[in-house]
């Protein structure tokens, strides 16, 4: 599912439900870092690894562990960029070369409504806008996790460019619909902030692509170098 997201030079390693992809064992470090979480944090946290070392073999890069850097973010093996996501019954990893890429996020959530009152804390009045004019158009997708999962994958396109934090409201996202293909499409967001500095320009508008599929809702945003 998220490989159709993203570009040719990306490789994207997927689970889900209970499947186990190879090399669940997690290194010393990272089983230290996980140990006291419950039971469905540790397994997910194992899962995506899986997903990300196998990634990394695709691109002929021993496996490794990936701790957690500043706010979270995944730490990958110099030459590598790539970004990683989970919810219940799905994990997956993408990585690329850095030569090919400057960056990329990517998000899965399950396909619902967002509770009760996160949608006017996580968006704009005019993205709001848009979700009523599209849910009037394609009612069968849930619209405000799509933006939802949309930003995840913008901040996390755009942290390890800039290392800074990026609000919900920095980023103002149009969804665009496949007419041909109406559960998928493109996304466009445009940064209220300061862009990130790739190869001396400054990037203003992240663009990625979207699915809904199998009860899940994925977004993807890359960054090019040019």
């Amino acid at each position: 599912m998220i490989e159709e997201l993203l570009p040719d030079s990306v490789v994207a390693v997927e689970a889900y439900g209970h499947d186990e992809p190879e090399h669940t064992t997690l290194y010393p470090e990272e089983a230290a870092l996980i140990a006291p979480a419950v039971p469905k944090r540790r397994r997910e946290f194992t899962v995506v690894r899986a997903c990300a070392r196998r990634a990394m073999e695709k691109l002929g890069v021993p496996p490794q562990p990936v701790l957690p850097g500043e706010r979270g973010a995944p730490r990958w093996p110099a030459g590598l960029t790539g970004s990683m996501t989970h919810c219940d019954g799905y994990c997956a990893a993408a990585l690329v070369r850095a030569a090919d890429l400057a960056s990329l996020g990517i998000d899965a959530e399950p396909h619902g409504p967002l509770p009760e009152g996160v949608l006017e804390s996580v968006s704009l009045p005019g993205e709001r806008v848009r979700l009523r004019e599209l849910a009037g158009t394609y009612p069968a997708v849930h619209w405000d996790r799509l933006l939802f999962s949309a930003k995840e994958s913008v901040y996390k396109a755009w942290f390890p460019l800039t290392g800074k934090w990026l609000d919900f409201t920095e980023a103002d996202i149009e969804i665009l619909v496949d007419p041909a293909r109406p559960s998928g499409g493109t996304l466009r967001a445009e940064l209220l902030v300061p862009g990130p500095l790739v190869g001396g320009e400054r990037r203003g508008v992240i663009e990625g692509r979207w699915t809904v599929q199998g009860g899940l809702v994925a977004t993807s945003m890359t960054v090019p170098h040019a």
